[in-house]
């Protein structure tokens, strides 16, 4: 038996998912807009504003996305953004001319981050639930200890990654664009995606064919905290300051889980892709959308997401035992 792991899948895997995911997202919003009377959620600007809704999730689920596809997972995201926020801010301090060297901090913390939680992961043969939920609170801790409130603020020129735009589209739209395409490319067109999906579906047929399956899961970690430290400095600059706290009142951790599950990359690793999981990201915003148009209450809000994820989750597992069988 050969398994053949040089050439990635010609089809965008869970493509069938996000287009009906999508297509039941946008027919919710539609519907919500309609019925309570707030058409001008329909026109360019309110569509605009749904999409970027999706922005942070939408950043954080990429990268999660590689890490369960690789049969691991990461709690570490919502510390991770919190902290590179923070960073941020305070390296910055308004001056445009720190713009710089704030950003490569930030990314030099996260991919110290990625490394700590792959190498536990990976080498350590920690669980990667213990593994990355230790890491998240190490930094959640740190922050709490060491900024305890607002400390500093991103300059003016920063911000506009959050509201300046060119020809009416946001460029944190474009950003999230630009970065999909960019892991849709690595997953379903290079010989690591490939090798990514072979340790995620079978790891020990993968490590038997000659693929370090341990470098594969560290390199899925480490992009799963750079998506997370995009997702921090895109929410610095919407806030202008970064706050301690930012990440875990986001819930951007349990969320990114949710959204990439729903859309179709099972938690067991090796199936899976960003398609499905930028549509569950849009799901989410759909229903956030639709759910202030009719005024629910916030607490509701949780206790329907948290069905439709049960819902979706249960349906997908039917389905994918009744193909097995």
């Amino acid at each position: 038996m050969t398994i053949d792991i040089e050439k990635p899948k010609p089809a965008l895997p869970g493509l069938s998912i996000a287009v009906l995911l999508a297509g039941l997202s946008i027919g919710f919003f539609v519907v919500v807009a309609l019925a309570t009377g707030e058409t001008a959620q329909l026109t360019g600007q309110g569509v605009a504003g749904l999409l970027q809704r999706m922005v942070a999730l939408g950043l954080v689920a990429i990268g999660q996305t590689f890490v369960i596809l690789v049969g691991s997972i990461d709690l570490s995201v919502a510390a991770l953004i919190s902290a590179v926020a923070v960073l941020a801010s305070h390296v910055m301090q308004s001056d445009p001319a720190m713009i710089l060297p704030a950003v490569l901090a930030c990314l030099g913390l996260c991919l110290a981050a990625g490394l700590v939680n792959g190498t536990l992961v990976a080498y350590g043969g920690i669980n990667p639930l213990i593994a990355t939920l230790g890491t998240g609170l190490v930094i959640q801790g740190v922050l709490a200890a060491s900024f305890g409130a607002l400390q500093g603020a991103v300059a003016r020129e920063f911000q506009i990654i959050a509201y300046g735009g060119v020809l009416g589209v946001p460029y944190s739209i474009l950003l999230l664009v630009a970065l999909s395409l960019v892991a849709a490319f690595v997953l379903y067109r290079t010989l690591f995606g490939a090798r990514l999906y072979a340790v995620g579906g079978n790891p020990d047929g993968a490590r038997l064919a000659g693929i370090r399956t341990e470098r594969v899961i560290l390199s899925a970690h480490m992009v799963a905290s750079l998506f997370a430290g995009a997702a921090g400095l895109y929410l610095a600059a919407r806030l202008q300051s970064g706050t301690p706290w930012i990440g875990r009142d986001g819930i951007y951790d349990l969320e990114s889980i949710a959204v990439t599950v729903i859309g179709g990359t099972i938690l067991a690793g090796g199936k899976g892709g960003v398609a499905g999981t930028l549509a569950g990201v849009l799901l989410f915003a759909s229903l956030d959308a639709g759910f202030n148009m009719l005024g629910i209450d916030a607490f509701l809000k949780q206790v329907l997401r948290g069905a439709i994820v049960i819902a979706a989750v249960a349906v997908h597992a039917v389905r994918t035992r009744g193909h097995v069988a």
